[in-house]
C-alpha cells in the first residue's frame, strides 16, 4: 500500500494522542488528589437514575428528591458523560470531613400525583441512585456466593415486598478516608483525603417531633432492623434522612479504585479460560495456514516453475491459471474500497483506545472519559479512512468514482451512526430520559463532523491519489476468464456463514462480559484482557480470510475481492444476533419497555456494524497482501 501510508497512520496517531489531552486522563492534571482539613465539606453529587431492567437513565431530580431550585442545575461535564446521560448535580447531603451525623433530617415531601406514579414505576423497574463525592462512585458493599467482596455501584432507590412498594429514604453513609502523615514542626493542619464511598440503604417510617415545621428529632432514631419501613403510597408523608461515619483506611489516593476494579477470583477464572480458548484457535489456525504456505504452496511453486521449464501447461490446475484475472477490478470497487477505509479508521481507533485503556489513561476515575476519547480518535482518525480508500481504489480500478469513494467515506458510515443516534435520541426526548442528548452538544457533534472528520477525509484521499498506484505482479487479460462451478454445488454465502463462526468464537466471552457492562451500567474495566484477545482475533480473522481466498483461488474463481472482506467480516453478524440473544433471554425481558429494546437494539447493530467493518478490513489486508506474494513468487509468461 505504500511507505506513505505510514507516514498517514503516524500523522494520525500524532492527532489523536494530541486530542487525548482535551480528555482529563488518570492521573493527569484534572484529575488530582484534594487535602480535605477537618470539618471541610464534601460536596455529594448526583449523576444519574440506572436500571439493569430499563435503559433509560434519568435525572436526579425528575423524583421527588431533596434539593432547591439552585441545586438542579447540573456542572459542568464532559462529552462521554454528557452521551451517556450523566449529570453533576449538586444535593443536600452536608457531609463534612471527620464530623460523623446521626439520622440527620433533610426534608419532607408528600407523595401524590405524577410524582408519586414516577416513583411507583422507577422502583418497580429496579431503579438504582447513583451518586458520588471527590469523584468516588457511592457503592453499596456486598459479597459473592464465593465469600469475595463485590460492589454495585449505586444505592436502590426501593424495592417491593407482597405487592407494596417501599422507599429507601434513609441512608447510612460511610466515608473510607485515608489520613496524611503529621510533619513535626509544621504548622499546616491535619488532612485527609476520600479513598471510599459505601451506603447502606433503609427504608424507615420516621415518627418525627416538629417545631415550627422543623424538625426536631425523629422517634425511629437510632436505626436498627425491626424499623417499621416507609411505604410509597398516595398522601405518604416521607421524611429523608443520612447517617454519616468515617472510616480510616490504609489505601491511598492513588490506589482508590483498585478495590471496585478488581475482578473477583471466579472473573478472573473466567476470563483466563476464554484466553486460552481463544488462543487454541488461534494455534488451529496457524497451523492451518502454515499447513497451506509450507506444503501446499511450496508444492504449488515447486510443481509450476518445473512446468514452466518444460514447456507443458496440459497438467497446470489451480490457482496459477486464474494469473491474468485474480487482480480484475472487482464488483462495486468504489464502495468495497469505502468499506476498507472505514474498517482502517476503526482498526486504528481500536489499538490506540487500547493502548491508552491499558495503561491506565482512560480509567474509571476519569468519568466519560472512555466515550469522549472514542469519538475524539474517531474524527482525528478520518484521515486513515480517506486515505486507505483513496489507494485501494486507485490501485484497484482507479476510473471515474474517486469522488464517490472519497464522498463515501466521509459521509457513509458517520452518515449512519448520525440517522441512528438521532433517531435514539428523539425517542429519549420523547421519554423525557436524561440520556437524551442536549441541543448544543448535537451541534457540536455536527461541527466535528464537518468541520474536523470531512476536512480530513478530504486530506487523506488527497494524500491518497496523489501516491503513485502501486503495481501487480501479473498482467489482467482483456477477456475474463470462466469460473467454474463451485465444489458440491455448495454457493459461496455458505462458506461466509460458516467462516464468521471462529472470529466471533474468539470474542463471545469478552463480549458477554461487556453486554453485561452495558445492560447493567456497570463499569468495565478488564482492557489487559481484551486486548489479548483483540490480538487473538486480528489473528484469527488473517488467517480465516487468507485460508478462504487461498481455496477459492485453487478452486479457479478469481472473484476473491468481496469474499476476502465478507469471510472475516461476517462475524459481525453474530455479534448481532447474539446481542439480540443476550437481550431475550434477559429476566423480566417481557416487562422490559419498547424504548429500552430500541435503544439497546439500535446501539448494538451500530456496534455489530463496526465490528464488521474492522474484521473485514484486517481479512481483505491479509488476503491481498497474500495474494499478491504467491502471484509475484511464480514465473508468468
Amino acid at each position: 500500500m505504500g511507505s506513505a501510508a505510514w507516514w498517514v497512520v503516524a500523522f494520525a496517531v500524532v492527532c489523536v494522542i494530541a486530542g487525548s489531552r482535551t480528555a482529563d486522563a488518570f492521573y493527569l492534571p484534572g484529575i488530582a488528589p484534594v487535602d480535605y482539613e477537618e470539618g471541610a465539606q464534601l460536596e455529594v453529587f448526583a449523576n444519574k437514575l440506572t436500571s439493569p431492567k430499563n435503559q433509560l437513565p434519568y435525572d436526579y431530580y425528575s423524583l421527588p428528591f431533596c434539593g432547591s431550585q439552585e441545586k438542579r442545575r447540573s456542572k459542568r461535564v464532559n462529552l462521554g458523560q454528557m452521551l451517556i446521560g450523566e449529570r453533576a448535580k449538586p444535593t443536600d447531603f452536608d457531609l463534612r470531613m471527620n464530623v460523623p451525623e446521626s439520622c440527620k433530617m433533610m426534608c419532607k415531601v408528600t407523595l401524590s400525583g405524577k410524582p408519586l406514579k414516577r416513583l411507583t414505576k422507577r422502583i418497580k423497574d429496579l431503579y438504582s441512585v447513583r451518586l458520588n463525592t471527590d469523584n468516588m462512585p457511592l457503592v453499596v458493599k456486598g459479597k459473592t456466593k464465593a465469600g469475595s467482596a463485590a460492589y454495585h455501584f449505586g444505592y436502590p432507590l426501593g424495592f417491593v415486598k407482597d405487592d407494596d412498594v417501599f422507599l429507601n429514604n434513609h441512608l447510612k453513609f460511610k466515608v473510607l478516608v485515608h489520613r496524611s502523615a503529621y510533619v513535626p514542626g509544621s504548622n499546616s493542619p491535619a488532612t485527609a483525603r476520600v479513598v471510599g464511598f459505601e451506603v447502606e440503604p433503609w427504608s424507615v417510617g420516621h415518627e418525627v417531633e416538629e417545631k415550627d415545621n422543623a424538625p426536631v428529632r425523629s422517634l425511629s432514631c437510632p436505626i436498627k432492623n425491626g424499623v417499621r419501613p416507609q411505604k410509597v403510597e398516595d398522601g405518604a408523608t416521607v421524611w429523608f434522612s443520612y447517617d454519616v461515619t468515617f472510616q480510616d483506611s490504609p489505601i491511598a489516593w492513588a490506589t482508590r479504585w483498585d478495590p471496585l476494579m478488581n475482578a473477583n477470583p471466579e472473573l478472573k477464572q473466567i476470563q483466563w479460560f476464554s484466553i486460552v480458548n481463544s488462543f487454541m484457535i488461534g494455534i488451529f489456525l496457524t497451523a492451518l495456514v502454515g499447513t497451506i504456505l509450507l506444503r501446499t504452496l511450496l508444492r504449488d511453486f515447486v510443481r509450476y516453475n518445473q512446468l514452466e521449464e518444460e514447456d507443458d501447461q496440459e497438467d497446470v490446475t489451480g490457482w496459477k491459471l486464474v494469473h491474468g484475472d485474480v487482480f480484475r477490478a472487482p464488483q462495486a470497487a468504489a464502495m468495497l474500497s469505502v468499506l476498507y477505509g472505514t474498517g482502517a479508521q476503526i482498526f486504528w481507533i481500536t489499538v490506540v483506545t487500547l493502548v491508552f485503556a491499558v495503561f491506565g489513561f482512560l480509567s474509571p476515575a476519569n468519568r466519560g472519559g472512555l466515550l469522549t476519547a472514542l469519538v475524539t480518535f474517531f474524527v482525528l482518525a478520518s484521515t486513515i479512512s480517506g486515505y486507505a480508500a483513496a489507494r485501494l481504489y486507485s490501485v484497484v480500478e482507479g476510473g471515474e468514482a474517486r469522488r464517490l469513494v472519497t464522498m463515501g467515506s466521509a459521509f457513509f458510515f458517520p452518515g449512519i451512526v448520525f440517522v441512528v443516534f438521532f433517531g435514539l435520541n428523539l425517542l429519549l426526548w420523547a421519554y423525557r430520559s436524561s440520556g437524551a442528548v442536549p441541543f448544543f452538544t448535537l451541534l457540536l457533534l455536527l461541527v466535528m463532523w464537518f468541520g474536523v472528520s470531512v476536512p480530513l477525509v478530504f486530506l487523506g484521499a488527497y494524500l491518497g491519489y496523489k501516491q503513485k498506484p502501486s503495481e501487480f505482479p501479473v498482467r489482467t487479460n482483456q477477456i475474463p476468464r470462466q469460473i467454474p462451478p463451485p465444489p458440491l454445488g455448495v454457493p459461496k454465502a455458505s462458506y461466509l456463514l460458516v467462516a464468521g463462526v471462529l472470529p466471533f468464537g474468539v470474542v463471545f466471552m469478552e463480549l458477554v462480559f461487556i453486554l453485561n457492562s452495558i445492560w447493567q451500567n456497570q463499569v468495565y474495566y478488564m482492557f489487559g484482557f481484551l486486548l489479548l484477545v483483540f490480538l487473538i482475533l486480528v489473528l484469527t480473522c488473517a488467517e480465516m480470510s487468507i485460508v478462504f481466498t487461498y481455496l477459492l483461488l485453487s478452486n479457479e474463481d478469481y472473484k476473491w475481492w468481496w469474499q476476502a472482506f465478507l469471510t472475516s467480516g461476517s462475524s459481525g453478524l453474530y455479534v448481532f444476533l447474539y446481542s439480540l440473544y443476550y437481550l431475550m433471554t434477559q429476566p423480566g425481558f417481557k416487562g422490559i419497555n419498547i424504548a429500552s429494546i430500541c435503544i439497546y437494539t439500535g446501539y448494538m447493530a451500530l456496534m455489530s456494524i463496526a465490528f464488521f467493518l474492522m474484521t473485514g478490513f484486517v481479512g481483505f489486508f491479509a488476503s491481498f497482501t497474500f495474494v499478491r506474494k504467491i502471484y509475484g513468487a511464480i514465473r508468468v509468461d
